[in-house]
C-alpha cells in the first residue's frame, strides 16, 4: 500500500458532509495531479515567465520552453500553491487563473470539470482548508520518484474506483487479470526486452483510466530499468481520461500521447502502429450511433481499411476494437507487432459462414494472426460474471507457431477473494498466473487437460445448400427450360463442412473433393434425389473453445440413483409420521 497515497486520500476525511464518498475522487484527483505539477514547475516557474513575456506564440513559446526546461508542458499564471492561499479573497479566482494557464497538453483540469468543484468547495466554505492540506504536501521529483508517485496516484485511483464500486467495472479492468495479459503479451519478448536500452512503443485504444498502459510499462521496467516504453492511449469518457491523463503526467511519461475522443469514430493516431496493443473494451454494447460513421469509412478506406474484413452486428462492437488492433501491430519489415485484448465469448462463434464476424475471424486466421486464446475463470471483472477470454495475436510468429492456434483453459486457475468486489470475487494469484504462462511457454509440450495446439485450418469450414427437387401432383420433377431440376424451397437445407473433413490438410484449397466426399458419405444415403448448389457454398470460421476440452462424464449408475431416492423418500415419510404425532 503506498503510504503517500494513503496520506492524500485521508484529506478527503475534510469533505465529509458536502461530499459522498463516492464524490472524493472529483476533488482529490485533479487537486493531487495539480499539486505535483506545481511541484515539477517550481524550480523554472521565473524562467517560464519570462520567456512567456517575450513570445506570444504559442508554437514558439512551447519550442523556447522546451529548449530551456526539457519539457513538454509549461504554466504561465502568477499563482501557485506558494501563493494562492495569500489572498484569501481571491482563492477561487486565482486557483481559476491557475489552472487556465496550464500549456493545451494539461488539458485534465477541463476533463475533471475541476472548476465545477471548485464553485462546489468554496460554496461549502472548504476550499481554502483544502488547498491549504495540499500546499504543505512536497511532491518534489526530489522527494517523491516518478515510481512513487505512480503508486500513490494508483491507491487513490483505487480508493476511487471502490468508491463508486457500482460502476467502477466500465473503467477500470483488475490488476490480476491486467498482470495475465501482461505476461502473455510480452512472454515471446522478454528476452528482446532485457536488452540495454531497448525501446518499445505500447497502444491502449481504450485506455480508461490507464491502469493496463501502467502496469505494462511497471512489467517492462521490472525487466530492464533502462528500456524505455512510450505509452499511447485514447479514451472516450471525459473522467476516465482525465486520471489516465493525470496518471501519465504523475509518472513523467509524455502527456500529448494521451488522446480524447473515439477510437473508432476518429482514431488519434490514425498513422502509427505499434510493437504491442492491448484492450479490454466494453462487451455487448451497440454502436448504432457510430454505424453510418464506420460503414463510411470501411467503404472510403478500400481493401487496406481497419473495417475492410467485415463488420459485426450494430448489438456489440468489441470486433471492432479486435480489427482496430490487427490493424495497429508494427509491419512485419519492422519488427512485427503483437496484441492482447479480452473478450466476452461471443466473438470466438457468433455469426454464421459469411457474416461479418465470421469474415472477422476469416481474416484473422488466414493471415495467420491468431497466436493463442486463453480463457478466464468466471467472476473476474467488476461488472460481469461471464466468462471472458484474452485473445494474443502475433503477425510475425514464431516458426513453430506459424499456422498453429493455442488454445489454454485457464478457468480452474483462480482463488477466492476475501471481500467481493460487485461481480468479481475470484483472483489469479500470482502462482495461477505463472502456471497459466507455463502452458503459454510449454505450447505442443503443454498439459493437454488445459491446452491443445490446433492448426488454422481446424476452425474453417464450408456452409453448402442441400436441395431437392420439387416435385408436381404426380410425384415427378419439375424441370427448367434446360431440363434440370427446379428445387424445393420447403425441403432447402444448409450443412457445415469442415476443412479438415476426412483427415483432409489441404485447408480451403481441398474444397471440391473434401465437400463431395462428404456429400456422398454423409448425405445422398439419406436423401438421393438431393444435389449442392455450389454457388451457394459459403466460407465460414468459428472457434469453437469450450467443445476442444469438454469432457464426458458418464451419469450415475441407476442403482445408486435409486437408493438415493429411496433414503430421500424415508426421511419425508419419516418427517410426515413426526407432523402427525
Amino acid at each position: 500500500m503506498s503510504t503517500l497515497g494513503s496520506f492524500i486520500w485521508s484529506i478527503a476525511d475534510q469533505l465529509r458532509g458536502p461530499y459522498r464518498p463516492n464524490q472524493y475522487g472529483n476533488v482529490i484527483l485533479p487537486l493531487t495531479i495539480l499539486r505535483r505539477l506545481d511541484c515539477i514547475l517550481e524550480p523554472d516557474r521565473a524562467t517560464v515567465r519570462e520567456l512567456a513575456a517575450k513570445f506570444d506564440n504559442p508554437n514558439r513559446l512551447k519550442v523556447e520552453v522546451k529548449k530551456a526546461t526539457g519539457r513538454t508542458f509549461y504554466n504561465t499564471s502568477n499563482y501557485s500553491f506558494a501563493n494562492l492561499l495569500k489572498d484569501a479573497d481571491g482563492l477561487t479566482d486565482n486557483l481559476n487563473d491557475y489552472i487556465d494557464r496550464f500549456s493545451p497538453e494539461v488539458d485534465v483540469f477541463e476533463y475533471f470539470d475541476f472548476k465545477k468543484e471548485i464553485l462546489a468547495l468554496e460554496k461549502a466554505e472548504l476550499l481554502r482548508e483544502v488547498v491549504k492540506s495540499f500546499a504543505v504536501i512536497d511532491l518534489h521529483p526530489s522527494r517523491v520518484s516518478n515510481s512513487d508517485m505512480g503508486d500513490a496516484f494508483e491507491y487513490i485511483i483505487r480508493k476511487f474506483n471502490e468508491a463508486a464500486n457500482e460502476t467502477s467495472g466500465d473503467h477500470y479492468t483488475p490488476r490480476d487479470a491486467i498482470k495475465l495479459l501482461v505476461d502473455l503479451l510480452f512472454a515471446e519478448e522478454d528476452a528482446g526486452l532485457s536488452e540495454p536500452g531497448i525501446v518499445r512503443s505500447l497502444y491502449d485504444p481504450t485506455a480508461g483510466t490507464g491502469g493496463m498502459l501502467s502496469l505494462a510499462q511497471e512489467h517492462l521496467l521490472a525487466q530492464n530499468p533502462d528500456a524505455r516504453l512510450s505509452l499511447f492511449g485514447q479514451e472516450y469518457n471525459p473522467q476516465s481520461y482525465a486520471i489516465c491523463k493525470s496518471d501519465m503526467l504523475a509518472k513523467g511519461n509524455d502527456p500529448t500521447n494521451i488522446a480524447f475522443g473515439n477510437t473508432l469514430t476518429d482514431d488519434a493516431f490514425a498513422n502509427r502502429q505499434f510493437d504491442f496493443c492491448m484492450s479490454n473494451p466494453p462487451y455487448g454494447v451497440d454502436w448504432k450511433q457510430y454505424a453510418k460513421t464506420i460503414k463510411e469509412e470501411k467503404d472510403s478506406a478500400g481493401p487496406y481499411g481497419r473495417f475492410a474484413p467485415g463488420l459485426p452486428s450494430t448489438s456489440d462492437g468489441q470486433m471492432l476494437f479486435l480489427l482496430h488492433l490487427a490493424h495497429k501491430m508494427r509491419d512485419p519489415q519492422d519488427g512485427g507487432g503483437r496484441v492482447g485484448i479480452v473478450m466476452n465469448g461471443s466473438p470466438l462463434f457468433n455469426g454464421g459462414a459469411g457474416s461479418g464476424p465470421s469474415e472477422i475471424r476469416r481474416y484473422l486466421l488466414e493471415n495467420d494472426l491468431v497466436e493463442a486464446i486463453v480463457a478466464l475463470p468466471t467472476n473476474m471483472f467488476f461488472n460481469t460474471g461471464i466468462a471472458t477470454y484474452i485473445w494474443i495475436l502475433d503477425n510475425s510468429k514464431h516458426p513453430d507457431r506459424k499456422g498453429k492456434v493455442q488454445l489454454i483453459d485457464g478457468t480452474s486457475y483462480w482463488t477466492k477473494m476475501r471481500k467481493t468486489l460487485g461481480s468479481k470475487n475470484r483472483e489469479i494469484s500470482d502462482e495461477d498466473r505463472a502456471k497459466v504462462v507455463k502452458l503459454y511457454d510449454d505450447f505442443k509440450d503443454a498439459d493437454a487437460e488445459h491446452s491443445k495446439v490446433l492448426s488454422n485450418d481446424d476452425f474453417g469450414y464450408w456452409t453448402i445448400t442441400v436441395e431437392r427437387p420439387k416435385l408436381d401432383d404426380e410425384g415427378e420433377p419439375v424441370t427448367d427450360r434446360k431440363g434440370k431440376p427446379k428445387p424445393d424451397s420447403k425441403k432447402r437445407d444448409t450443412e457445415n463442412v469442415p476443412f479438415t473433413y476426412g483427415g483432409s490438410t489441404a485447408g480451403v484449397a481441398g474444397k471440391n473433393e473434401v465437400v463431395l466426399a462428404y456429400f456422398d458419405a454423409e448425405v445422398a444415403p439419406h436423401v438421393p434425389d438431393a444435389w449442392i448448389d455450389h454457388e451457394k457454398t459459403k466460407v465460414g470460421y468459428e472457434i469453437p473453445f469450450t467443445r476442444h476440452f469438454y469432457t464426458y462424464v458418464p451419469p450415475r449408475p441407476l442403482a445408486e440413483i435409486d437408493a438415493d431416492l429411496e433414503q430421500q423418500v424415508a426421511k419425508i415419510l419419516q418427517l410426515l409420521r413426526e407432523v402427525e404425532g
